[in-house]
């Protein structure tokens, strides 16, 4: 078993996406109910000023309504139906008007006080930087929440605002990261402390020992996303890998079981 530098981490991704409707707080309350260490999810923000918790810009597919996020009130957004784009193996709609919406992000961090949060800012313009700062800090939910986005831009906006939790490596500073001498960018100011990536991407290989081997020498987390077979999770998890995101908790759990510290049994 390798030895690790950070502490595992199994996010569920955008909740117990693969049982309920995504992002909505059904699926959250049912990935808590495995032994998750993190919820991941999408933000957006509304016309007038509220974060909710969407991977999607719109609710087109989720929720059957081909309306912006960024063009509605939160009043709007919730009234649509979050339950109806979850289908079936059978193509059915099993839970299409049973009273899922999409929450707003002050709800969940109220709900689950104490949970990290893996929160990926897929609206750039407007850009809802400070909102989302703002928030965090009147809830006091900084230092649980990682701030993830493929945009530079993006994080550069949230650490300038000396955001106090750890935000991840967008594109560019995945590419730097790669190319880079390993003692530049070590020294590069502002720079996230996650990698979190796909297995393999833009004609590279992630889930080697060399990638691992690097980012561990970084100071940096590695993270996979998004992981649904237990088998492939247990390889990663072997290779080194710090982190996993998956639909489907209830199968990754177990797996994650097997590479955490065993508990001292009373004498």
């Amino acid at each position: 078993m390798p030895q690790r530098r950070f502490e595992l981490r199994l996010y569920a991704h955008r909740g117990a996406s693969g049982e309920l409707p995504e992002n909505t707080m059904a699926a959250f309350r049912r990935a808590l109910e495995y032994d998750i260490d993190a919820l991941e999810s999408d933000i957006h923000l509304t016309r007038d000023g509220h974060v909710v918790v969407s991977h999607d810009p719109d609710g087109a597919r989720c929720c059957g309504v081909p309306r912006a996020i960024r063009e509605s009130t939160l009043a709007e957004v919730q009234s649509w139906d979050a339950g109806w784009g979850f289908t079936a193996p059978d193509g059915g709609r099993p839970f299409a008007g049973q009273g899922h919406r999409i929450p707003a992000l002050a709800e969940v961090l109220r709900e689950f006080p104490g949970v990290p949060l893996n929160l990926d800012i897929k609206q750039t313009a407007p850009s809802m930087v400070s909102p989302l700062v703002a928030l965090l800090r009147r809830e006091r939910a900084e230092e649980r929440v990682t701030l993830a986005s493929f945009r530079m831009r993006t994080l550069l906006g949230a650490r300038l605002r000396g955001y106090r939790g750890d935000t991840a490596l967008p594109r560019a500073e995945v590419i730097t990261m790669l190319k880079a001498p390993p003692g530049l960018f070590a020294f590069l100011p502002w720079r996230g402390k996650a990698a979190q990536l796909p297995v393999a991407g833009g004609g590279y290989r992630f889930d080697t020992p060399e990638m691992v081997a690097r980012c561990h020498r970084l100071g940096l987390r590695l993270d996979f996303w998004t992981i649904n077979d237990p088998a492939e999770a247990r390889r990663l998890l072997a290779l080194g890998a710090d982190g996993i995101m998956t639909d489907d908790p209830r199968a990754i759990a177990p797996v994650f079981a097997d590479f955490r510290p065993r508990k001292a049994q009373p004498a």
